[in-house]
């Protein structure tokens, strides 16, 4: 007997599941009925349900004026869904087809946005591991999405959001470029520190890691025994930074 019972419930439930999924056909839906619940599913965090009704409405109503809009919504529903390549892939395909939109500035800054995010996880920051020494193509990709919508479009209201997280990203890039010369200084590669460390200051001016590349390209320069070049840093480095206290050890 209790095998029938739970045989019975099975067979209810599979029909009770087997009714709702009927009830969505969308061969039959309009394209408002499409948006409508994508944008009900996005509001519930649905982000999976929400990618399903937009391409569905792109499928069943190409021509309509709600898919334009939902081309666009998919992309970021693909980032909130943490589906980075799709994201930008949409975010691309949106440019390539309304490059003229009045939104169209919207996606380059989501690209910027999702190579910014990318890679970097709550995990990772409770951990306290340092993103830094990663290697940058994601924070490259994210400066160089920022600085194309910039270039574009100087009067969008994400450009100054951009700005900021471009100040933010050319510090990143060069904390990594500080993290490998310092490196090759441990490693005794010292002509390649000094190389990167130049790189550094060439590429990256300004920049909070502008005094330690100064540090090892004295440093590197001394173990190279070309004193002329390090005294040349050095008076650079005491001029900029009188007060620094690494000059305790270079002096």
């Amino acid at each position: 007997m209790p095998v029938l019972k739970n045989t019975l419930a099975i067979f209810i439930l599979l029909i009770t599941v087997g009714g709702c999924a009927s009830t969505y056909d969308p061969s039959k839906w309009p394209a408002n009925e499409f948006y409508s619940q994508a944008q009900e599913a996005f509001g519930n965090k649905d982000y999976q349900g929400a990618i399903k009704y937009y391409e569905d409405l792109e499928i069943y109503h190409p021509f309509s004026p709600f898919t334009q809009q939902a081309q666009l919504d998919v992309a970021y529903a693909y980032y909130k869904y943490d589906e980075p390549d799709s994201a930008i892939a949409a975010a691309d395909r949106y440019i390539k087809l309304y490059p003229r939109a009045e939104d169209v500035d919207y996606a380059y800054y989501l690209r910027g946005l999702v190579s910014f995010d990318r890679g970097v996880s709550g995990l990772d920051l409770w951990l306290g591991l340092d993103i830094n020494t990663r290697q940058p193509n994601n924070a490259s990709n994210a400066y160089r999405y920022f600085d194309e919508l910039i270039k574009r479009y100087p009067n969008s209201k994400y450009a100054d959001d951009a700005k900021q997280r471009m100040l933010h990203l050319r510090n990143q890039l060069a904390r990594y470029e500080l993290h490998v010369a310092e490196y090759y200084l441990r490693r005794g590669a010292y002509l390649s520190a000094a190389n990167r460390a130049k790189f550094t200051l060439e590429t990256y001016p300004q920049t909070p890691a502008i005094p330690a590349a100064l540090v090892i390209i004295i440093k590197a320069y001394r173990q190279l025994g070309i004193q002329d070049l390090a005294d040349d840093a050095l008076r650079v480095f005491k001029l900029n930074y009188p007060n620094h206290e690494a000059l305790n050890e270079l002096s």
